[in-house]
């Protein structure tokens, strides 16, 4: 909940309020729930996201010795 303060415009105001939304990742759980995925697809989706940060964790560390 943003509470507007004294002499605050409405921008600023919103500013905050989507910037909190932001940090509590509320956009993203809505993205997330807007459709149905099946179990099968979500794991899917899971392990793609992990092997991906394993391979940028890998690339990261190649080269620098």
């Amino acid at each position: 909940m943003t509470k507007i303060k004294d002499g605050e415009s409405f921008e600023s105001a919103f500013r905050r309020f989507k910037k909190s939304c932001e940090k509590a990742g509320i956009l993203s759980e809505v993205k997330k729930r807007e459709h149905f995925e099946k179990p099968s697809v979500r794991l899917k989706k899971k392990s793609m996201a992990a092997r991906k940060r394993a391979m940028k964790k890998s690339r990261k560390g190649w080269g620098n010795d």
